[in-house]
């Protein structure tokens, strides 16, 4: 039975909302106000809630969408070939809508405090780069990081979906690889690897923020598509073979 593409969207949104508030959430709530904040989760605690927001999804809407809940990954997909222009187009306004809701209700979660909340200029589990964020790594250390990581992502994605994949863990496989993503690029950039994960908070965040979060589409999409043509000459090579 083919899914309806609106329960395809719906299921793209509530993902992509569930990562940012889970992911972002857990930099924002319980590991400070940005991600270079070391008390709390730190950087581990911070990994798996993105990795494991992943698997969490991947299980519940995979059967559904896919779980893209990545604009990134879908167009990974799309040039791999798995998923129609029109569909690609539905997925990614799905998950831009999904992750600003995240974000807003995150926001409107923090705002809360008896005491007062005081953004700071990455507010929000915001992705950045050069002075003041972070380790200040730079603008050229931040795109390298973002376009390799996110395309080694995206030939994990298409590997273990494929038909010589191990479908059942895939899920666990897909949402290990983001833990271990965001264990070496928390401290560089907050890890992106994802333009909706990305817009959310920084459309709230404003700021430095919100000048930068370019970076966060360009180089997770040349690297998606750079991570999509190696999977399909790999696994070229394997049906030659």
């Amino acid at each position: 039975m083919e899914t309806k593409i609106s329960s395809k969207f719906i299921a793209e949104l509530i993902g992509t909302f569930g990562l940012v508030l889970f992911g972002c959430g857990a930099a924002a709530v319980a590991g400070g106000d940005t991600l270079a904040q070391t008390s709390g989760l730190g950087l581990l605690g911070i990994s798996l809630a993105f990795g494991l927001s992943v698997v969490v999804f991947a299980y519940a809407i995979g059967g559904i969408s896919g779980c893209h809940i990545n604009p990134a990954v879908t167009i990974g997909v799309l040039v791999a070939g798995k998923i129609s222009f029109k569909d690609a187009i539905i997925y990614i306004v799905a998950q831009i809508i999904g992750g600003i809701l995240g974000a807003f209700v995150l926001k409107t979660i923090l705002m809360g405090q008896v005491n007062g909340f005081t953004a700071g200029e990455w507010a929000y589990g915001s992705n950045g780069w050069g002075a003041g964020y972070q380790n200040e790594y730079d603008m050229v250390s931040s795109f390298i990081t973002e376009t390799i990581l996110t395309a080694i992502f995206l030939f994990v994605i298409l590997g273990t979906t494929s038909k010589i994949g191990n479908g059942n863990m895939a899920g666990l496989a897909i949402g290990f690889t983001l833990v271990l993503i965001h264990m070496v690029a928390i401290p560089i950039t907050g890890t992106s690897v994802n333009p909706a994960r990305s817009l959310g908070p920084a459309l709230f965040a404003g700021g430095q923020a919100l000048s930068q979060v370019w970076l966060f589409f360009v180089a997770p999409i040349i690297g998606a598509i750079v991570g999509a043509i190696l999977w399909k000459i790999t696994s070229a090579e394997i049906k030659e073979a």
